[in-house]
């Protein structure tokens, strides 16, 4: 954890990391406070050491193209401690972010809901071009590193929860 803050520049006074810089966590830690310190500290990837070879050569990829990936051992967790009653909004009901224009949150709540660039393509009628420009544009206003944090923090704002359309 500590060494993905300094690669990153996440951690207290540390530099700014590289640009484009991703961190993938490989452990043997199945630990759910230690899957979401890792979330928090920047971490594009988590994946125990049990992992296949060509499980850990595919996460590489998938990291490099800018886009997450946790292991499947934990994922059912992630959606556990999310799929509880929505976290507070600020604001009132139907609050969403206001820095988001009406199409990005469209993309954002797709996001969450595990919608692949295609299926947002598909349900909102748009260029899989134009739904990677409107990620690119949900992760830059929300500063938030990729696909992974984008649903985290749909979660805890109650953008999106657990069996509401």
């Amino acid at each position: 954890l500590a060494a993905t803050r300094r690669i990153l520049g996440t951690a207290p006074g540390a530099p700014p990391g590289p640009a484009g810089a991703r961190v993938i966590i490989l452990t043997t830690f199945d630990r759910e406070d230690y899957l979401f310190e890792a979330l928090h500290a920047g971490a594009s990837g988590f994946l125990l050491k049990n992992a296949a070879p060509e499980d850990l050569i595919d996460s590489v990829r998938v990291v490099a193209r800018g886009d997450a990936l946790l292991s499947p051992e934990v994922t059912r967790r992630v959606i556990a401690r999310f799929a509880g009653p929505a976290a507070p909004v600020p604001g009132a009901a139907g609050w969403r972010p206001p820095e988001l224009t009406d199409r990005e949150y469209e993309v954002l709540v797709s996001l969450a809901r595990g919608a692949s660039n295609a299926e947002i393509a598909g349900r909102l009628f748009l260029g899989e071009t134009t739904v990677k420009t409107h990620v690119s544009r949900v992760l830059t206003k929300l500063n938030l590193r990729d696909r992974t944090h984008a649903v985290v923090y749909a979660y805890e704002n109650g953008i999106v929860a657990p069996g509401r359309e």
